[in-house]
């Protein structure tokens, strides 16, 4: 992976920690917040793609049409399977699993559909990274997440961690092989997401409208960092980075997100939280140099 795109995988990965940390404050707002967050993204973002439609070419073609629209279905069934997955089950489960399976199951996917070449350091790499996640999380006992009452957010880790690895095969194909600028790929995303959801919404708006009361500047916030994030991850992938490297790269977040709480909060972190940002460390040098 060059530097410039290391760089942009680290900036995204500051982005991604930091909604994710606004996110789990909204969690018991449920598809109205989704919505909420997507309509301000795309609002915010409308001033950039006008810009790139003006003086930018583009083409559009069925199959450019197609990649977005099942984009934005699978981000809509991860952002609502995400709120829910922290609804009904422990956090602390859902969150490793999601994290940890997504690009373990991307890389796979590069590998297997993209025909990207595997390499023993960056295999290695991306396992170090998982293993990383899942030690942070669980601060060091992996072992609980077999245990019985953990097993409905294994199972919401596990689907969450699914929808995360095709819609990366899904974005990296429209943006690598479509052609599609990362900025308007991922502000039609969203569009289309929140048309998705409108019919539901519509349904009962004063409903929606009193759920969102006081969240709103956290839809804002993550409406801002969410798209920015991702949008970078694009632009690498489309520079040239494998998805098969730069898929878990991206989990620097959990380690960022660690040294906040250390440095910042003042949290304590066991030897298993330091364990895991060691793994991520070393992993993500891997890839860096594979």
């Amino acid at each position: 992976m060059t530097l410039s795109a290391l760089l942009l995988v680290i900036v995204a990965a500051i982005c991604h920690a930091s909604w994710n940390l606004l996110a789990k404050r909204a969690a018991q707002v449920g598809p109205a917040f989704v919505f909420a967050y997507g309509l301000c993204s795309t609002i915010l973002f409308t001033p950039w793609v006008i810009w790139i439609l003006v003086f930018e070419e583009n083409a559009w073609s069925w199959s450019i049409l197609g990649c977005i629209l099942l984009s934005g279905t699978l981000h809509l069934v991860y952002s609502l399977s995400l709120q829910r997955g922290y609804q009904v089950a422990d956090l602390s489960v859902v969150y490793p699993v999601a994290r940890g399976t997504g690009p373990f199951l991307s890389t796979i996917g590069a590998i297997l559909f993209i025909r990207e070449p595997a390499t023993v350091l960056g295999i290695s790499g991306m396992l170090a990274v998982v293993a990383g996640v899942l030690m942070i999380a669980t601060q060091g006992q992996i072992r609980r997440l077999l245990l019985p009452e953990a097993m409905i957010g294994v199972r919401w880790g596990l689907w969450i961690g699914l929808l995360i690895a095709a819609y990366t095969l899904v974005d990296a194909y429209g943006v690598i092989a479509l052609g599609i600028a990362p900025v308007l790929f991922d502000w039609a995303t969203s569009a289309s997401k929140s048309m998705l959801m409108l019919p539901h919404m519509a349904r009962q708006p004063k409903r929606a409208w009193d759920a969102m009361r006081g969240y709103w500047p956290l839809a804002w916030a993550i409406g801002l960092l969410s798209p920015l994030g991702y949008i970078l991850v694009l632009y690498a992938l489309r520079n040239g980075a494998p998805v098969s490297l730069v898929a878990p790269a991206r989990e620097m977040s959990m380690l960022l997100v660690t040294l906040a709480g250390l440095y910042l909060l003042r949290e304590p972190v066991g030897w298993g939280r330091i364990l895991g940002c060691c793994f991520i460390a070393a992993g993500v040098v891997m890839l860096a140099s594979s």
